[in-house]
Parts: structure tokens; C-alpha cells; sequence
């Protein structure tokens, strides 16, 4: 079996780190086209093993990058198209059908009631993902919850099939001497309570109120890994409070945790990973109100933490013992606050493993997806020798020939539109 994958990008996040690992374990010939930067992520999937092509696109709005993959996939011949986000979805599902590809086989990894991929999800957007959806043989869903999304948007039930993100449980296991060895490096006290969280710094994950929460506080440290564009608003809310000896802005360089104080990054690599991270702290959180699957949360568990979360579909899905150490908190700061201070006096140790950590195996996820080929590959028709063009959804192109698609980031306010 021939797979191409098609992603948006291969920088840091959930859903790149995520192909990554099916990458290692498809029983299947696989090759990555990513639309813009490569990033990171695609420098370990070539390490791995799996070819990465980059497209060049200029711009998230540029349809002239639509003939170059269709020409590749053309040229490269796969048994089948996978496409990640949503932005290859779109591209990825009309080029294959251009090229002659009839089974494509789309994983929705981050769509949320009122976003899509962190941003604000308008009619324009619902209604191409709909259009090109189509054009697809199947759609992945990484949870339940997404899967019932898919459902109010009018994806066809036949056409949803759920295969859960995976992780590598054994690589966050806690390691004493990872902690001892992170906690000096950071110039952390040996018994001081450490809380940890991790992600994208954008607003809708909502760090905000982890940072307040920790400042309120006296003598608890936080440790946030991530990149993006609160950052600065993060270390400013700090200071502000006084708290910026506190609260350590650690970035993440391919899988590395970059301990630079107070917003203040280490050279790239000089830090620990994020398992070693997780060894070093005494609980997680994860503030974030809608998650489509909860990567970081499942992570955090399987180092044996104690959890609070605002969304986690992951454990959400699941009855309560199969993750007994995680919390669900409403967004607030004093409930935050609260709770971190009760776990800092109980002293809350190391838990075991939960089960929702061994249900969530990687291996697990990989023999599902492979299950989803085989069904969809079974049920295409065979290849013609002349595909007959398929028109691409209208779109509005600009006098410079640049065609603009519907642009999340663009997104007045969120979707109003109904559910049902």
C-alpha cells in the first residue's frame, strides 16, 4: 500500500507530532507533502525514514499551489491521499480527485464547536470543509466529540470513522533523576511545588488563567512550554503581579524544552524534553475550555501527575476511573487557585498509570487507521487511465490570480450558526 500524506505544516503541534508517530508503525509506503514550512517536525520525519516534500506554498490564500500537488500526486501514483488540518483537507481532497485518486481519507484533529484549529470558525469555512469533504472517502475523527461534530455539520455517519490519538506511554514515565537534574538547571528549590502546563501560547487555550492562578500563590513555580504569540502578554501579566521569578516561559524546539527565565529562551536543545519536564512537576494543568482531543492531559498522566483540565475529551469519553487523577475545573481563576493550593497541602506524590493511558496506545491508533485504508481502499472504484476532471468548489479569485479561501484567522467573531 501506497499512502501520501498531505499536512498544512510541519512545525510544532499536536497534529504534526501526531503523524509522526503513525509515520513509524503504518504497515504501509509512505511519503509527506507539507503546503508551507516545514519545521521540526518534518526534520525528525525524514530522520525517521519518510521522504517530506515541501510545496512552497507562498501563502495560505495561494491556489497556484492546487497544480503542483496535483501534479505530484499524480506523478508519485499513491493507492491513497491522507490529509491533516484544514487547509490540506481542503487542497489535498480536490488535487487528488483531479490527479485520479479516488480514495482520500481525511483526519479532523482539532475541530472545535465554535473553532477550527485555535481559530474562529465562520460560514465561508464550514461551508468549503463541507464542499470538499465530499470529495473524500472517509473522515477521521481523533474523538467522540469530534465525531458528533461531524454529525451536526451534515458529514454522512458512514463516512466518520473515530481512530483516537495515540502516545508513546513508556516515554513519559517519571524519571527521579530527570526532575533533580531540571529543577537545577532551572534554579528551582528542591521541595519547592512546581505546577506544569503545555501547548500552543495562543488566547484560546487560555494560559492566562493558569498564570493568574499560580501568581496568587506565594512560593509555587510554574513551568509553561510553548510557543506562540501570548508569550509576551504571559511574562508582562507575570511582572505585573510580581510574580515574574515565578512563572518560567519554557519554549519547545523539536521536542525540546528551552529553560530560559521569565520569557527569556535558552539556546534551542539546552533544556529538557517534555518528558523531562513532566518528571520535574508536581501537577498539570490544562485551562483550555474546548479541546478536540486532550494530547497533553493523556501525557501528563502517564508521568503519573495529578490533572486538572478544562476540556479533555479523552477522558471525558471514558468513566471516571480509568483517570482518577484528573480533575475537570470550570474556567475560573479562584477555582484554579483553590485547587492548586489543596493538592500543594495534601502533597499529592506520584499516582500509577492510569488505564486511559494503555487504551490510548500508539499502535492501537496505527492498526485502526490501517483498518480505515483497507475499507476505503476495498470500497473505491478502480483507477481510469483518463481521470476525468472533477471541478474544484467556486471560489473567489483576486485580479492578481491569487484565489482566496475562506481564512479562519480572518474570522469576525465565532460561527452563529446552529448545531443541529
Amino acid at each position: 500500500m501506497k499512502v501520501l500524506h498531505v499536512i498544512t505544516g510541519l512545525d510544532m503541534g499536536g497534529a504534526e507530532q501526531q503523524l509522526r508517530l503513525l509515520l513509524r508503525r503504518l504497515p504501509a509506503q509512505c511519503e509527506v507533502v507539507t503546503l508551507t514550512g516545514p519545521g521540526p517536525v518534518a526534520e525528525g520525519i525524514e530522520a525517521d525514514g519518510t521522504p517530506v516534500t515541501h510545496l512552497g506554498m507562498s501563502g495560505h490564500h495561494d491556489l497556484t499551489a492546487l497544480p503542483r500537488l496535483t501534479q505530484l500526486i499524480r506523478a508519485g501514483r499513491p493507492d491513497l491521499v491522507h490529509t491533516h488540518l484544514y487547509r490540506a483537507c481542503v487542497y489535498g481532497r480536490v488535487a487528488a480527485r483531479l490527479a485520479g485518486v479516488r480514495t482520500v481519507v481525511a483526519t479532523e484533529h482539532s475541530l472545535g464547536d465554535a473553532v477550527i484549529e485555535g481559530r474562529r470558525l465562520t460560514r465561508g469555512v464550514r461551508t468549503l470543509y463541507r464542499a470538499t469533504e465530499r470529495l473524500g472517502a472517509a473522515t477521521v475523527a481523533v474523538s467522540d466529540t469530534v465525531a458528533a461534530r461531524l454529525r451536526r455539520w451534515g458529514v454522512p455517519e458512514e463516512r466518520i470513522h473515530v481512530v483516537p490519538n495515540g502516545i508513546e506511554a513508556h516515554r513519559f514515565a517519571f524519571d527521579p533523576a530527570a526532575r533533580a537534574l531540571v529543577r537545577a538547571r532551572l534554579g528551582l528549590p528542591v521541595d519547592a511545588f512546581v505546577v506544569g502546563g503545555a501547548g500552543r501560547l495562543v488566547p484560546g487555550k487560555r494560559f492566562d488563567v493558569l498564570v493568574r492562578a499560580v501568581t496568587q500563590l506565594p512560593g509555587v513555580h510554574l513551568l509553561l512550554a510553548g510557543e506562540g504569540p501570548e508569550r509576551e502578554t504571559l511574562r508582562r501579566l507575570a511582572e505585573q503581579f510580581g510574580s515574574g521569578d515565578r512563572i518560567h516561559l519554557l519554549g519547545v524546539r523539536d521536542g525540546a524544552v528551552d529553560t530560559g527565565h521569565g520569557g527569556r529562551a535558552a539556546p534551542a536543545g539546552d533544556g529538557p524534553d517534555i518528558p523531562g519536564l513532566l518528571s520535574a512537576i508536581d501537577v498539570f494543568v490544562s485551562p483550555s475550555p474546548e479541546e478536540a482531543f486532550g494530547l497533553a492531559v493523556l501525557e501528563a498522566l502517564a508521568s503519573g501527575l495529578h490533572v486538572l483540565y478544562g476540556s479533555c475529551p479523552a477522558v471525558d469519553e471514558l468513566p471516571q476511573e480509568q483517570a482518577p487523577g484528573a480533575r475537570r475545573f470550570s474556567l475560573g481563576v479562584h477555582e484554579l487557585a483553590t485547587s492548586l493550593r489543596e493538592l500543594r497541602r495534601e502533597g499529592p506524590g506520584r499516582l500509577a498509570v492510569p488505564p486511559v493511558v494503555r487504551r490510548y496506545d500508539i499502535a492501537r491508533s496505527a492498526e485502526a487507521l490501517t483498518g480505515v485504508y483497507e475499507q476505503a481502499l476495498a470500497a473505491a472504484p478502480a483507477r481510469r487511465r483518463r481521470p476525468a476532471p472533477v471541478p474544484a468548489p467556486a471560489v473567489q479569485a483576486h485580479p492578481s490570480g491569487v484565489v482566496a479561501l475562506p481564512d479562519p484567522a480572518r474570522s469576525p467573531a465565532p460561527s452563529q450558526l446552529s448545531n443541529r
